[in-house]
C-alpha cells in the first residue's frame, strides 16, 4: 500500500504541462493536481453546501425552492466539468497507475489495460 501511494504522488506531482487536474486513476474523470484544482474543488463543496442551506430549515420546502436548487447543483456542476476540462489532461479512460515508457511523463503513457 505503501508502494501504491509513493506511485500515486509520484503520477500527480509528474504535470510538466501544470494541469489543474489530472487523470483520475481509475474510471474517467479528473483529481485535483495543484492547489488551483484543489481551490476549484473547495469552492465547488462549499458552493454545493451552501445551496443546500436552502432546503434546510423549519419551514415547508416549496417545490419552486427545490427546482431552484436543482438548477444551481446542475449549473455548478456543468461549471465545474468544464473548468476540469479546460484545465485538466485530456479525458481519458484509466485503470491504474501508467507505466512510464523510458523517462517520458506518466500522464503520456498508455494505461494498464
Amino acid at each position: 500500500m505503501k508502494n501504491f501511494f509513493r506511485e500515486y504522488f509520484a503520477y500527480i506531482k509528474d504535470n510538466p504541462k501544470h494541469y489543474w487536474f489530472k487523470r483520475k486513476l481509475y474510471g474517467w474523470g479528473w483529481t485535483p493536481a495543484t492547489w488551483e484544482g484543489w481551490l476549484v474543488t473547495a469552492v465547488f463543496i462549499v458552493a454545493i453546501v451552501w445551496n443546500a442551506t436552502y432546503l434546510s430549515g423549519d419551514e415547508i420546502v416549496s417545490s419552486d425552492t427545490v427546482t431552484n436548487a436543482v438548477m444551481r447543483v446542475l449549473a455548478l456542476t456543468v461549471l465545474f466539468i468544464l473548468i476540469a476540462w479546460k484545465k485538466g489532461e485530456p479525458p481519458k479512460w484509466m485503470w491504474g497507475i501508467p507505466k512510464r515508457k523510458d523517462k517520458g511523463s506518466a500522464s503520456e503513457s498508455d494505461t494498464n489495460d
